[in-house]
């Protein structure tokens, strides 16, 4: 009679390891590929709109914008980390139905980032007669005194407020709806799109183009919240009387490496425009940003593709299974490697007649630059599955080391061969300074992570049961 209950119990074990293990895989491969439809439709967003702005803007202006947009990429940093923390909390908690727990990190998020959200555009909207905007972005007499103050402005205030509400994207990839977020971030895209294209095509200024472009998707961001809260999954919906100090602190202590990491992955990734406008003159950062923001897309593209893997590693880790994130981390390699590396090659190829075709301002033909960008994008996507490994375990530090050196060697690598060497040579210096840092240091955190999680099992059928200690 025994052995029949163990015999049931273990078939009972092997099916259930089987339905999580395929489970895990089918929600990882449906998050794949919206990814890749998200980001197609994405990417007709700036094949549209530049070859309309950047006419209708000018040089010097449409390269303040870009440079006022790379300063908001490098303000990433500003939710605190509050966002990658809250997703690897989170994972835990849908694995175990925890609704009550995970409303409470939610709470807690969402209070502190909300507050932050209001401060900072307070202070922004305070101090914006005593800061030097025209210094700050090497603005020539090109662009109005107005609108040098009022770009940075209305940008910075809508990243500011996007801070809370872009949470939303972090909950639902945690609770497995990569599909429905990507389907919500894309609306953002279109309605961009379609508001910027209306205003132009009514003869608006610029500076209310600037601001219907920045503000639709903020509005889409606060719709999706308001569904996902208030329709979908009302027993997560952040409440004041679910903040609670234990678990806002364990939730900051995680985030805090996050969010040191943030800071300087975003400085390191965002200060090419800014060198530029700096050492070559506003004119030079729209030749180099039509380009990089075109072939940006690689980067978006990846990052949607391996965003997904982030709770399903967390997951598989828990679980002790490394060798479906070994297996898992191999194929997620060539694919991104893949998704990066072709349009980058068809880029560097045909990239002069398609910029000769597509814009109406003369940018050049440097194949040179489309290499680097390509090259760099390329070498990011190579090492972005082991980082969501990492990330999932909470193994931040040997990232931080990496890019850490990687923003002291480049900046001022990039600083010196923009004057010296041009545009082109900005994207080279940043692929080979990542090749001899951020590389080993990827390398040993992802081997340290499956150190970490390696435990004595016992191999049945498909099964990891481990060992009692």
């Amino acid at each position: 009679m025994s052995s029949g209950v163990a015999e049931r119990a273990r078939r009972a074990g092997t099916s259930g390891g089987r339905h999580r293990r395929s489970g895990r895989g089918r929600r990882l491969v449906a998050g794949v590929t919206t990814a890749l439809l998200s980001r197609a439709a994405g990417l007709v967003v700036p094949i549209v709109l530049v070859p309309v702005t950047l006419p209708y803007f000018g040089n010097d202006l449409y390269g303040l914008w870009m440079a006022v947009a790379s300063l908001a990429g490098m303000a990433a940093f500003a939710d605190l980390g509050l966002g990658s923390g809250l997703m690897t909390k989170l994972a835990p908690c849908y694995a175990s139905g925890d609704t009550a727990r995970a409303r409470r990190y939610i709470s807690s998020a969402y209070l502190t980032l909300t507050i932050l959200a209001v401060a900072l555009t307070a202070v922004l909207w305070l101090t914006a007669d005593a800061v030097p905007w025209p210094a700050l972005f090497n603005v020539s007499g090109q662009v109005s005194p107005e609108q040098t103050r009022l770009v940075p402005l209305i940008c910075l205030t809508a990243f500011a407020l996007n801070v809370p509400l872009s949470l939303i994207a972090r909950v639902q990839y945690a609770y497995q709806q990569v599909g429905l977020s990507n389907v919500w971030q894309t609306g953002g895209s279109v309605a961009a799109l379609t508001t910027i294209l209306a205003v132009v095509w009514a003869g608006g200024s610029p500076i209310l183009v600037i601001a219907v472009s920045v503000a639709a998707p903020l509005l889409v961001n606060l719709l999706n919240t308001l569904w996902f809260f208030g329709r979908q999954e009302p027993g997560l919906r952040p409440t004041p009387r679910d903040v609670q100090p234990g678990a806002a602190r364990e939730l900051a202590r995680l985030s805090g490496l996050f969010f040191l990491l943030t800071v300087v992955i975003s400085i390191a990734t965002n200060a090419d425009t800014l060198i530029i406008a700096h050492v070559l003159g506003l004119s030079a950062v729209a030749g180099y940003a039509v380009p990089a923001k075109l072939l940006s897309q690689l980067g978006q593209l990846v990052v949607l593709v391996n965003v997904p893997l982030w709770p399903a590693n967390g997951e598989a880790l828990a679980q002790g299974h490394l060798d479906w994130v070994r297996r898992t981390t191999r194929r997620m390699t060539v694919l991104s490697v893949l998704a990066a590396g072709l349009p980058a090659a068809a880029l560097v190829l045909f990239g002069d007649r398609l910029f000769a075709a597509w814009l109406p301002v003369p940018m050049g033909d440097d194949r040179w630059l489309l290499a680097g960008l390509g090259l760099w994008w390329l070498a990011q996507a190579a090492l972005s599955p082991r980082f969501m490994v990492q990330n999932a375990s909470g193994v931040i530090v040997p990232q931080l080391v990496g890019w850490g050196a990687f923003l002291a060697l480049s900046a001022l690598g990039k600083w010196y061969a923009a004057g010296r060497l041009g545009v082109a040579a900005v994207p080279w210096v940043g692929a080979a300074g990542y090749a001899v840092t951020v590389v080993p240091a990827a390398l040993y955190g992802y081997h340290r992570t499956l150190r970490r999680h390696r435990r004595p099992v016992i191999e049945e059928e498909g099964v990891a049961t481990h060992a009692v200690r």
